[in-house]
């Protein structure tokens, strides 16, 4: 299981990059984090709700109502918008430089085990 730490400054770049494949609601986007993670990252509405309505604050991402296929109630379902887009461009490149420092980190001076 991963730290709370990590699973929180990831939440942002993991929720942009779900969005960016088609528009989801809470529910699903905890489901698919946790079978894409294998299980090593489980969400709970308390973790998940928090940084949807910050996103939708800074109209990262966007919302609408309407009813599930099927069953007929209502879905609050989310999607990204262009400024989300290109938040999530950025947020790629910073995870992609954190990545490689410590990869370079990690290379140079191997942690003892």
């Amino acid at each position: 299981m991963l730290s709370k730490d990590l699973v929180a400054a990831s939440s942002r770049p993991l929720v942009l990059t779900l969005l960016a494949a088609g528009e989801s609601y809470g529910y699903e986007l905890i489901r698919k984090v946790r079978e894409l993670s294998g299980g090593r990252l489980e969400w709970t509405e308390g973790t998940l709700y928090p940084v949807l309505h910050r996103l939708e604050a800074e109209k990262i991402i966007a919302s609408r109502w309407d009813a599930a296929a099927g069953t007929g109630r209502k879905r609050k379902y989310y999607q990204i918008t262009a400024t989300g887009r290109s938040a999530l461009l950025e947020e790629q490149k910073n995870w992609q430089s954190i990545n490689q420092i410590l990869e370079n980190l990690w290379t140079q001076n191997p942690p003892s085990i």
